[in-house]
């Protein structure tokens, strides 16, 4: 028999398209051998391109699928992704309570890379007050990281001031992500107990980027279910995650449209 793999459980939106939310969340838990679990809070109706519905399981089927989840596997990470609603958010946080030492990685998915607005209006409030200080990481994409701040951040040292600073408010680490920032390099930034871990490789110009964050988050979540340190969770998943990139692809439609996928899963 072969031994158990660690487990790590993804709370988040389904993507039909499997480039973003629960189905790349899964993709790259395979990818580093870690058994995925998934907790699914909405269901939508998008691809790379497009965004055309976005329909929410009921909250209370989201609870159960957590409360079930953590009482029957051991559960060593967990992240969560497009959380929708305020309601979402405490049947999410009620089941949480009673495993309070699992590592969490907050992707607060609140806005997209285009800017526009992903969560509900009831939720932000809740977001920023209930899970981001329960979380390990929170991982918020640069407008996110901005809206949380409260000012445009337009370069590495802003990025540097601005993640010591959420991490100081909310009393955890935020790895703040220099993606949409110009320049040849793309630099993260990590902001744990008041040090600065930077994580920099070659921008990678791809035609489009759908899913980065999501594969990031999880790839981090994966790294920590496999009982890696922060840092290094991070340096790793930053690896990954450049591979994707590096690696992506192009599919096309039979309408004549086209779609780029990063090259998630274990064929890397």
């Amino acid at each position: 028999m072969h031994p158990s793999p660690p487990v790590a459980l993804t709370i988040a939106g389904s993507d039909c398209s499997a480039g973003a939310g629960i189905q790349a969340d899964l993709k790259t838990f395979e990818h580093f051998r870690v058994h995925g679990l998934t907790a699914v809070t909405c269901v939508v109706s998008e691809t790379a391109n497009v965004v055309r519905a976005v329909h929410p399981v009921p909250p209370e089927l989201v609870g159960d699928q957590v409360e079930l989840l953590l009482d029957a596997f051991p559960i060593s990470a967990i992240k969560t992704g497009m959380l929708f609603s305020a309601a979402h958010i405490e049947a999410v946080l009620d089941a949480l309570s009673r495993y309070p030492a699992i590592p969490l990685v907050v992707d607060p998915v609140m806005i997209a890379s285009t800017g526009d607005p992903l969560l509900e209006p009831d939720a932000i409030a809740a977001l920023r007050d209930e899970v981001l200080p329960r979380a390990t990481l929170v991982t918020p994409n640069l407008h996110e990281a901005e809206a949380l701040a409260g000012e445009k951040i337009t370069s590495v040292d802003d990025l540097e001031r601005v993640a010591l600073a959420l991490s100081a408010r909310f009393g955890t680490a935020f790895l703040l992500k220099g993606g949409h920032l110009d320049g040849p390099e793309c630099t993260d930034l990590l902001a744990d107990g008041g040090l600065v871990h930077r994580f920099t490789a070659a921008r990678i110009a791809v035609p489009g980027s759908h899913g980065t964050g999501c594969t990031f988050s999880a790839a981090i979540a994966a790294q920590l279910a496999l009982g890696q340190p922060l840092a290094d969770a991070v340096s790793v998943a930053k690896v990954y995650l450049t591979e994707t990139l590096a690696k992506s692809y192009t599919l096309h439609s039979p309408a004549g449209g086209s779609i780029h996928a990063l090259n998630q899963g274990t064929t890397l």
